[in-house]
C-alpha cells in the first residue's frame, strides 16, 4: 500500500513538472511567433525608447587642438572629446564659452587667424557641425544656437577685457562673440602647457596649403590597426534590432545578401558586411525628444546612442563620430565615420553609418560594421617636411593624417583634400 502512495506521489511530481514545462515552452513559442526572444526581455544595447534623458556625451568626436602663448604653440592631433586630457581644462573652457556666447558677429579670415597669435585656444572638429551639436559634445549647456555651424573654433584672450570666441563655418563665413571667460582664465589655459613644436601652415610659410592645416614638430606615432569581422554571426545584430533570430523568413540569396523580415520591417546583411535597416509602419526604434521633432542635439545624441549599442561591443579600438546633420522639415538625416584614437578612419564606399529620422523614429539606417585592433606595429608616416613638399603639389588643399582602411589592415597616412 505505501509502495503504491509513493509510486502515485512521484507520477504527481512528474505531471506537474511536465506541465510546467508545457507552459514555458508555450510561452516561448509565443514569444518567437511575436518575433521576439529571450535577450529582449533583458536591457537592449538598442532599446526602443532610449528612457531618461541623456546625461552624458554618447558621441565621441575627434578634435585637433593647439593652444599658444608668447613662447610657442602646444598642439594634440591625437584628441578626442571623451579624452581625460580633453575634459579639463580644454572641453571645459570650450563648453563654457559656447553656453555665455549670446550675440555673433561676422568678422573677416585676418581675425580669425590674428587671434590665433594672442593667448589662445583652438579646437578642431574636422567637420561642420551646429553649436548646439558640438556643446552637447562636451556636456555643456542646452541654451546654445542651432542656426550657426562652426568646424574650427578660438577662444582668444584679449587685453584687459573678456575672451572673445571666433568660429569658422567649414566654408567662407568667419564669426565672433564676446563670451563670460576671462582673458586671465584663457592664459591659465595656456600655463599649463608646454609650449612648442606646434605649428600651422602659416607658421611654417606653407602658404599653398589651407590655413588651419595644423602640425606637429614630430609626428605622432600611431599604431597599424587590424581590420576584424564582426559579422561573423549575426544573431547578435538581429537580437539588437528587435528581430527574431529564428525567423522563418530569414533567407541567403545568391549574392551572399542575408534577408530578414518583420511584417514590414526588414533588415539585409550584405556579403561586405554593410547592413540596411528599414522600418515599418509602426517603427520600433525611437529617439528620446521634448516635442514630435527632435532638435539637433537631441537627434545627434539619440542616433548616436542607437549606434553606440550596435558597435560599443564589436568595434574594438575605434568609435564612431558624428560627421554631418541636416534637417528639412519632420526628416533628421545624420552621417557618422569611425576614429580611433582621434585619428579619423577613411574607408571604401562612402559613410561608415547613416540614420534617417522622421520625427523620432529611426526610418532607415545603414551601417558599414568593422571592427578595429590596435598592433604592435607602427604606421609609417613621412618626415614633416617632405609631406610639405609633397602637399605644395595641390595648391589649397589641407594636409592632415587619417587612417586608411584597406581592408586587410589600416595604416595612417598623410592625406592632402
Amino acid at each position: 500500500m505505501n509502495s503504491e502512495k509513493s509510486r502515485d506521489f512521484v507520477q504527481n511530481i512528474l505531471i506537474t513538472g511536465l506541465f510546467v514545462l508545457a507552459v514555458i515552452l508555450f510561452v516561448q513559442t509565443q514569444l518567437y511567433n511575436l518575433g521576439l526572444d529571450a535577450a529582449s526581455l533583458a536591457p537592449s544595447p538598442v532599446p526602443a525608447d532610449n528612457g531618461a534623458a541623456v546625461r552624458t556625451p554618447v558621441l565621441s568626436a575627434p578634435v585637433r587642438v593647439a593652444v599658444t602663448g608668447v613662447y610657442g604653440r602646444y598642439g594634440s592631433l591625437t584628441l578626442s572629446t571623451t579624452s581625460e586630457t580633453f575634459d579639463n581644462p580644454l572641453g571645459r573652457s570650450l563648453a563654457e564659452a559656447l553656453g555665455s556666447a549670446q550675440s555673433f558677429s561676422l568678422c573677416g579670415d585676418a581675425a580669425f587667424f590674428a587671434a590665433l597669435d594672442a593667448p589662445s585656444i583652438y579646437y578642431d572638429f574636422l567637420e561642420p557641425l551646429p553649436l548646439s551639436v558640438l556643446s552637447g559634445l562636451l556636456n555643456g549647456a542646452e541654451n546654445v544656437s542651432e542656426e550657426l555651424s562652426a568646424r574650427c573654433l578660438v577662444i582668444s584672450g584679449q587685453p584687459g577685457g573678456a575672451a572673445l570666441l571666433y568660429l569658422w563655418d567649414g566654408s567662407g563665413a568667419y564669426y565672433r562673440c564676446p563670451t563670460a571667460l576671462s582673458s586671465s582664465s584663457v592664459e591659465q589655459v595656456v600655463g599649463q602647457y608646454e609650449l612648442g613644436g606646434a605649428y600651422f601652415a602659416q607658421d611654417l610659410g606653407a602658404e599653398s596649403l589651407r590655413p588651419n592645416s595644423l602640425f606637429l614638430e614630430e609626428p605622432p606615432s600611431l599604431p597599424v590597426l587590424s581590420v576584424g569581422d564582426p559579422l561573423s554571426d549575426t544573431d547578435w545584430l538581429l537580437t539588437a534590432l528587435g528581430f527574431n533570430p529564428r525567423s522563418r523568413t530569414r533567407y541567403l540569396d545568391a549574392s551572399g545578401t542575408e534577408t530578414i523580415m518583420d511584417g514590414d520591417r526588414s533588415l539585409r546583411i550584405l556579403a561586405n558586411k554593410t547592413v540596411y535597416y528599414q522600418s515599418g509602419s509602426e517603427p520600433t526604434l525611437t529617439i528620446k525628444a521634448e516635442d514630435e521633432i527632435p532638435t539637433l542635439r537631441e537627434a545627434a545624441l539619440g542616433a548616436g546612442g542607437i549606434l553606440n549599442g550596435l558597435t560599443g561591443s564589436v568595434g574594438g579600438s575605434a568609435a564612431l563620430y558624428l560627421q554631418s546633420i541636416r534637417q528639412t522639415g519632420a526628416v533628421t538625416s545624420l552621417r557618422f565615420a569611425y576614429q580611433s584614437g582621434g585619428i579619423p578612419i577613411r574607408i571604401s564606399g562612402g559613410s561608415a553609418a547613416e540614420i534617417t529620422l522622421t520625427g523620432t523614429s529611426v526610418t532607415a539606417l545603414t551601417l558599414r560594421l568593422h571592427s578595429y585592433g590596435l598592433t604592435e606595429e607602427l604606421s609609417m608616416l613621412l618626415p614633416l617636411r617632405q609631406a610639405l613638399a609633397v602637399a605644395a603639389a595641390q595648391p589649397g588643399a589641407e594636409l592632415s593624417i587619417a587612417y586608411v582602411d584597406r581592408g586587410g589592415d589600416c595604416r595612417a597616412n598623410w592625406i592632402a583634400d
